[in-house]
């Protein structure tokens, strides 16, 4: 018996038997972790998502609504295999399933036969959730304005846009992690985490996460791009540093588009003890800061043209601030691309 109890505490379909007074007679691991619950036996009522708490199970004024409950019931009354699709609960707590259930002699097998996929969708969101809270502000309050956009081409993305302030100044952050879907998401979290916000000069903050990174000992496959740049707005300068970013940081002035480009290597363990350093730019009053991933430039059409630089920069050209270029590029991309192939992230400032 224990050895049937091993095997079903060890199969990613969720189980549970009842008997026809409803009681719990077993639920094996996986059906408990699909409910989050941290009882073994009991009622329906006891091992489910039901918040229903008036008398027993089965007595409550919503019970006679609850399907979990009157599928069991149907199939001891008919002696019948039924098969249904549930929603238990509400709002975010709610779960939707689908179960069958079969008559076992004097027991009723329910079987979840989507319990692994659903959980899995169900850490996916939480990871989604998670990775939201990593997103700065819509908007800046009381330093540089600025708007970005952040499209992940999976449930997890792999990109880390980030604004803040350090003192008097405003700080951009913009990363791009190899690989995509969950593992890029892990390694983006590692990029916030490790990223020093209080270093005011973008090539030292750069410095400190690559020798967090250099701890991780990943294999060469694994990679961060990243570009930094401190806007003082009193002296009307821009500090910059990049980290084998592909696309340039650009910057909408009286004479058009300049393109500040850099040759430093990615964050990773290329060339272990790499040095970043510091560039300088003044900019005037009205200009446009823009920061955007090569996920933008290098999208392609369903015929396999890339975006390009070029359209980033006719699109800056013709915007007035920094909130127009995002709306503008945000909706040329969709209207050029349809579906994305890789994260699309991007910053810009009113200067």
């Amino acid at each position: 018996m224990n050895l049937y109890r091993d095997v079903l505490n060890n199969i990613p379909t969720a189980a549970i038997v009842v008997d026809k007074t409803m009681k719990v007679r077993f639920m094996n691991r996986a059906f408990g972790d699909y409910f989050h619950s941290g009882v073994l036996k009991g009622t329906l009522r006891d091992v489910t998502a039901c918040t229903e708490r008036d008398g027993e199970c089965g007595a409550g004024v919503r019970c006679a609504y609850c399907p979990l409950r009157n599928l069991f019931l149907e199939v001891a009354a008919t002696g019948k295999t039924a098969f249904r699709k549930l929603i238990l609960g509400s709002g975010e707590e709610g779960v939707a399933l689908r179960m069958k259930v079969q008559p076992l002699g004097k027991f009723l097998l329910g079987v979840v036969d989507n319990a692994y996929e659903t959980e899995i969708a169900r850490e996916m969101h939480s990871a989604q959730s998670i990775q939201q809270r990593l997103l700065p502000p819509a908007s800046g309050r009381g330093g540089t304005p600025y708007s970005f956009t952040y499209i992940p081409c999976r449930e997890i993305g792999g990109d880390l846009p980030d604004v803040y302030r350090v003192g008097d100044d405003t700080m951009g952050f913009l990363a791009d992690v190899s690989g995509k879907g969950v593992a890029a998401g892990m390694l983006s979290a590692f990029v916030k985490a490790g990223w020093d916000r209080s270093e005011p000069s973008p090539a030292r903050a750069l410095d400190g996460l690559s020798a967090k990174f250099q701890e991780l000992n990943l294999d060469e496959r694994s990679y961060i791009t990243a570009a930094a740049v401190r806007i003082d707005r009193k002296a009307q300068e821009i500090t910059y540093c990049m980290a084998g970013h592909n696309a340039p940081i650009l910057l909408k002035g009286e004479d058009g588009i300049s393109e500040i480009e850099g040759s430093s290597p990615p964050i990773s363990n290329w060339i272990p003890g790499y040095r970043y350093e510091n560039g300088r730019i003044g900019f005037r009053r009205g200009d446009i800061l823009a920061l955007v991933t090569d996920g933008v430039t290098e999208s392609k059409s369903p015929e396999g043209e890339q975006f390009s630089l070029e359209r980033v920069e006719a699109i800056l050209q013709r915007s007035e601030n920094a909130e127009r270029f995002i709306e503008r590029l945000k909706s040329a991309l969709k209207d050029f691309c349809g579906t994305f192939e890789d994260d699309i992230t991007a910053i810009a400032f009113d200067l």
